[in-house]
């Protein structure tokens, strides 16, 4: 039986300041299968990793990520608001992430979630895949989205890459998106998951934190569990998963 793979969700979440690299590098520590992080561009076309397009409710800043440049991102306090032993911790770009991981030889998968739901970013997938693609990393980068036009758009750029569709709702679950693009992976909200049970194509289900929750979704066998508590779903795996091998 393939193992439930426990994936990240912005790093560590759960217990550090969310898409920061002290998260990532807690996510790594606990030993997850898995990183998931989003992306903005900032104003001066830099891959920024946060999740809203604002900056307010995980800094001390004010204004869209899109309308600020690098330099004002990066004099942002990004970890205050979860803890003040956090105040060092700035908003990280993803070369900064994907440098870390490859410091610390971290050899599982990252997704990277477009965040094109709200705002297009003009040549955000053209950016996003030359760098992905400029070297071997030492671990595998997929994408994932809400926006399924970003998606096509990425399989357009490469057809060979990996994408899975982010969802919450019935009728958004499709199996392809275009007769040439199949549908390989889904990434669910947790409560469509209950309400359907079962899955035609394979899942990762987000966000699953309880530990009810959790051994549910093993229960299920799914694909992958995205948590802000990697270290517990671990944990809860490898004592349901591991057992009689």
């Amino acid at each position: 039986m393939d193992r439930t793979k426990i994936i990240a969700h912005r790093g560590s979440k759960g217990t550090h300041p969310e898409n920061t690299l002290e998260a990532f590098r807690e996510a790594v520590r606990v030993g997850s299968d898995g990183i998931e992080l989003d992306i903005h561009l900032s104003l001066d076309n830099e891959l920024i990793v946060i999740h809203d397009e604002s900056v307010e409710r995980t800094t001390n800043g004010k204004g869209n990520v899109q309308n600020l440049t690098l330099t004002e991102l990066k004099q942002l306090d990004a970890g205050s608001w979860y803890s003040p032993e956090f105040s060092h911790c700035c908003i990280p770009t993803l070369q900064e992430v994907f440098n870390l991981l490859e410091e610390v030889d971290y050899q599982g998968l990252v997704n990277i979630e477009l965040k094109t739901d709200n705002y297009s970013y003009p040549g955000i997938v053209e950016k996003v895949w030359a760098f992905v693609t400029e070297k071997d990393w030492s671990f595998s980068v997929e994408y994932s989205s809400f926006n399924y036009e970003t998606l096509v758009q990425l399989k357009e750029v490469d057809p060979t890459c990996k994408i899975a569709l982010l969802f919450e709702n019935n009728g958004e679950n499709v199996t392809s998106l275009s007769p040439t693009i199949p549908v390989r992976m889904w990434h669910p909200k947790l409560s469509w998951f209950k309400g359907i049970r079962n899955s035609e194509i394979p899942v990762r289900i987000w966000t699953v934190n309880k530990n009810e929750d959790i051994q549910y979704c093993l229960q299920k066998q799914v694909a992958g569990i995205i948590t802000d508590y990697p270290e517990r779903a671990l944990h809860i795996r490898n004592k349901w998963q591991y057992e009689g091998e």
